[in-house]
């Protein structure tokens, strides 16, 4: 099904603005996870949209653009890599999407949340819809920002931090990634309550 079909069955129902809800970042060893919330005009259609991860890098960057200039609204909201570590991913995903519906300056009647789970503290009407990015226009502008925006953050780091080579991989758990924390150890954007960072640092420990 054509994405902006799925979303006018809901605006069918006489709803009147839609919010697709999307996170970036769940599963790297570093950096922060990003989410975004967007509101679309109910009779717009945007060529090429679709899943964040289905686009290039160049197509994701174009379509970054229109998505802001054409939605209603939109929020993106970004928690940190120390936040992370304290309340655990999945609640770091729930909050950075729960603060950016709450910050879309035009309240939903109903949000589609990509993946399985509702999100606890979102207040307003919500269903989780699996495979989301892929089915809904609002769910895929949402996915799209929530990437762009988490891979410039990424960008921005791998400069402060360039033996990590951020820029290849944006954090996630690549073989060089894992040769360059064997190499120089962690760095500050690095999640320390994830397997593979606990377990090289307690590998660490016991070489020493």
């Amino acid at each position: 099904m054509d994405p902006f079909s799925f979303d006018k069955e809901f605006y069918d129902k006489g709803l009147r603005f839609i919010a697709g809800i999307d996170e970036a970042g769940r599963g790297p060893l570093a950096g922060p996870v990003a989410a975004a919330a967007v509101i679309f005009p109910k009779d717009i259609k945007i060529p090429d949209l679709n899943d964040s991860k289905q686009l290039s890098e160049k197509k994701r960057e174009e379509l970054f653009d229109v998505i802001r200039e054409k939605g209603l609204a939109y929020s993106i909201e970004i928690i940190d890599n120390n936040i992370i570590d304290q309340i655990n991913i999945l609640q770091a995903t729930f909050l950075a999407m729960s603060k950016a519906v709450s910050n879309l300056k035009i309240k939903p009647d109903l949000c589609l949340i990509d993946g399985n789970h509702k999100v606890p503290s979102i207040t307003f009407a919500q269903s989780a819809i699996v495979s989301g990015d892929a089915k809904s226009a609002c769910i895929a502008a949402a996915s799209i920002l929530a990437k762009v925006t988490r891979d410039r953050l990424m960008y921005d780091y791998a400069k402060q931090y360039p033996v990590y080579k951020f820029e290849k991989h944006k954090g996630y758990c690549t073989r060089k990634h894992i040769e360059a924390i064997k190499q120089h150890g962690i760095c500050p954007i690095h999640r320390l309550t994830f397997a593979p960072i606990r377990e090289m640092l307690l590998q660490m420990k016991l070489d020493i």
